[in-house]
């Protein structure tokens, strides 16, 4: 079997833990099975202007049209991205900046299928794709391009012709299928896969240890995040569920929150305004090998987010034994399914700080959490995206006869 992978969702060498998900995904696909494959991840076009204004957009002049990670071929073509407007074109402007590349590799790599991330507007750009070649094409449903995109009303249109036109849909939780479902998607055309863990990676190790190695005081009781400084992660939320605590005469615990953003600064301003400097720590971006030494040392995980798909952070944090309290929306109560695992709560700092206190009141059984968080190694998921794609080649090669 030949795969084209095809997403925007893709880890490169400027931006290395940029969805690694979706490559943990297909590199377990291509080291378990018969295939082979190749990645298109388009990368938005953007002439290299000088000036501190454009620093956002200058890392993809950096991004080389092609290359290697972890032994798969990744090719990089660009597309127009016309910030903050036009984006009921991007899924055509896409198609058409990838069309000369696909073009190329289909000549020496002629693929089976196209196994493309992201509804909207990747999603749109691979059925395209997969008209213009005849070839199958099954999309997988991610997080914000269904929970999300939908609402817009110049998107909606161009997302139900994308499911109504794929040969296939993987969701990563059932909440996302129920959504697909409502925008009038056949329920036989949607399977839910769950994203997976590398259990060689995110595996327990003693928390003394872990602290030894993160130079952490052994004494502490420590609260971990993981995810962009962005409002829909909820920090902000978080650090005035802190102070509540504070306040309470009950912070006796140290909060370590890892990840880049935008609201980076507001979030150091309101630590600092509150004087909770020794409280709250904004580490930055760490690198993903790193991820386990923290998850280890914590005593606490703590997601925040308004919308979620399947929140790769609380499956990680379960594999090492770290029990996580997180708001209840889409993906993760299906992860945090007993109470044995985590604590759901609402999405306000009262029930934030209720939750935290409550987490670190219980005693929980991590060995019980490991065995959950370990349950699901990629080769699981691997072996059911795989069987997918061997489905609908089928059915395509029936239909390519009649």
């Amino acid at each position: 079997m030949n795969i084209l992978t095809f997403s925007t969702l893709f880890p490169n060498c400027k931006q290395p833990n940029n969805a690694v998900f979706v490559k943990h995904r297909m590199a377990a696909v291509h080291r378990n099975f018969d295939v082979n494959l190749r990645v298109v991840a388009p990368v938005p076009y953007f002439p290299n202007i000088p000036g501190h204004f454009f620093n956002k957009w200058k890392i993809y002049t950096e991004i080389p049209l092609k290359e290697n990670i972890d032994g798969i071929d990744v090719y990089h073509p660009r597309y127009i991205v016309t910030p903050k407007v036009g984006m009921a074109l991007y899924g055509y402007f896409m198609f058409l900046g990838a069309l000369n590349q696909v073009a190329r590799i289909h000549k020496a790599f002629p693929f089976d299928i196209i196994d493309a991330h992201y509804i909207y507007p990747d999603g749109l750009a691979a059925v395209l794709l997969g008209r213009f070649y005849k070839k199958p094409v099954v999309l997988s449903a991610r997080g914000t391009d269904i929970n999300l995109f939908p609402q817009f009303n110049t998107i909606r249109p161009l997302i139900r012709w994308t499911l109504k036109k794929t040969d296939h849909v993987i969701a990563v939780c059932e909440s996302l299928k129920e959504i697909m479902v409502n925008l009038g998607t056949s329920q036989n055309k949607v399977s839910v896969i769950p994203n997976g863990i590398d259990p060689d990676i995110f595996k327990p190790i003693a928390q003394q240890d872990a602290r030894i190695k993160l130079g952490l005081s052994q004494k502490e009781k420590i609260l971990i995040s993981v995810g962009a400084l962005i409002e829909r992660k909820g920090i902000h939320i978080l650090i005035d569920s802190l102070k509540e605590i504070k306040n309470q005469g009950k912070l006796t615990f140290i909060t370590y929150i890892i990840g880049k953003g935008e609201q980076r600064d507001n979030l150091q301003k309101t630590i600092d305004l509150h004087s909770l400097q020794d409280k709250i720590k904004l580490l930055g971006e760490v690198k993903n090998s790193d991820l386990p030494h923290w998850y280890n040392a914590a005593d606490l995980f703590f997601l925040g987010s308004s919308r979620e798909g399947w929140p790769n952070v609380v499956s990680e944090s379960l594999a090492c034994g770290t029990p996580v309290i997180a708001t209840n929306v889409n993906g993760t109560p299906e992860i945090l399914c007993s109470e044995e695992y985590g604590i759901l709560v609402n999405r306000d700092a009262q029930s934030f700080a209720g939750g935290i206190l409550a987490g670190f009141n219980k005693t929980w059984d991590r060995e019980k959490i490991i065995e959950y968080g370990q349950s699901r190694p990629w080769s699981v998921v691997a072996k059911e995206v795989f069987t997918v794609f061997q489905r609908i080649l089928a059915i395509h090669a029936i239909s390519c006869t009649l």
